[in-house]
């Protein structure tokens, strides 16, 4: 193969270097493009590079002799037709550049040990033809339901990604907690660390000692409650922290119903139980709000999950139907 340059599409914008020698060369190892930019046989506008230097729409690639088809050359895989029958049900809105998912109970978001069956395993069902496999840009918890964003291609993978960073994302979630908060409404900022154990990693609330913390920011609203049982509340946090709002609201003593996780243990059991009610954690993505990488904003919302549907209506709490995916 001769030597030849490529020019960086619309649509990879802000990919790192070494990913897009990766996506349409998949045959290279990270430590032959290391190689390649280390001798200068890589070149971004006819300059040396370095694996992490972000691209831009337009500009030059130098490409040197390389025994590997790229990828599009591949034909795209096939792919079981069960399989985009049971990911089509999920998904809430889609369109070249997106796809937006309602992400079921118990589902976990990404693979992990003893984990066979996950959302990330099952986007080849959006492929839709393409060779270009779809890519998650965020997480939920296993045991939290609603909006999931997907991307189609690495391009749009990585815009999503800095707009997450630079917190041009809005989210609000849904949950139903034991207790009531007081005040009903305000800011919860606790500092809070990562625990490491069998079972994954958990979030507690940095003791006086802690000194390797994050600090985790959550704003709140009281929707509506039964008593001071329990409440449905509105949360938005601006930071994202593992189980931020898990630990979130047990730290102001209303654990989330169903969290066993972060409710306190007693003589009468879990805080986070209320016999008659669902043991399913209650946390719901009711909404979440973003740049869309064509410009606009897209808003999408999801329904509540079976099980909260069941605890507002015995509750007597009247939850609207979502709106619309609306891209404005």
């Amino acid at each position: 193969m001769s030597v030849h340059l490529r020019i960086v599409t619309e649509d990879e914008a802000d990919i790192r270097l070494d990913r897009w020698f990766r996506r349409h060369f998949p045959g290279l190892t990270q430590g032959a493009i290391q190689k390649m930019l280390r001798t200068g046989q890589i070149r971004v506008e006819g300059k040396r590079a370095e694996a992490a230097t972000r691209l831009s729409p337009g500009q030059s690639i130098r490409i040197p002799p390389m025994a590997t088809a790229p990828i599009e050359d591949r034909p795209a895989p096939s792919v079981d037709p069960l399989l985009e029958e049971e990911v089509a049900k999920l998904i809430l809105y889609q369109d070249q550049h997106v796809v937006v998912l309602n992400k079921p109970f118990g589902l976990p978001t990404q693979g992990g040990p003893g984990i066979k069956r996950h959302l990330d395993g099952m986007l080849d069902g959006l492929r839709h033809g393409s060779p270009e496999r779809p890519r998650l840009v965020h997480r939920l918890d296993r045991d939290t339901t609603g909006v999931i964003v997907v991307a189609r291609t690495p391009g749009v993978a990585a815009k999503l990604a800095a707009s997450f960073r630079t917190r041009e994302v809005q989210k609000t979630y849904w949950c139903v907690v034991v207790g009531r908060p007081v005040p009903v409404e305000g800011r919860i900022d606790v500092n809070l660390i990562k625990i490491e154990g069998f079972l994954g990693a958990r979030a507690a609330v940095a003791g006086p000692f802690d000194t390797d913390f994050a600090r985790a920011i959550t704003d709140f609203s009281t929707l509506d409650h039964a008593g001071r049982k329990l409440a449905w509340l509105e949360m938005h946090p601006l930071t994202g922290r593992t189980h931020q709002l898990r630990v979130s609201c047990a730290a102001i003593g209303t654990p989330i119903l169903g969290d066993v996780a972060y409710g306190k243990e007693s003589d009468e059991g879990n805080t986070a139980v209320v016999e008659g009610f669902a043991t399913k954690v209650h946390l719901h993505a009711r909404r979440i709000m973003f740049p869309h990488p064509a410009g606009g904003t897209l808003t999408v919302e999801a329904p509540i999950p079976a099980h909260m549907v069941e605890t507002f209506r015995d509750l007597g709490f009247t939850a609207p139907a979502p709106l619309p995916p609306n891209r404005g």
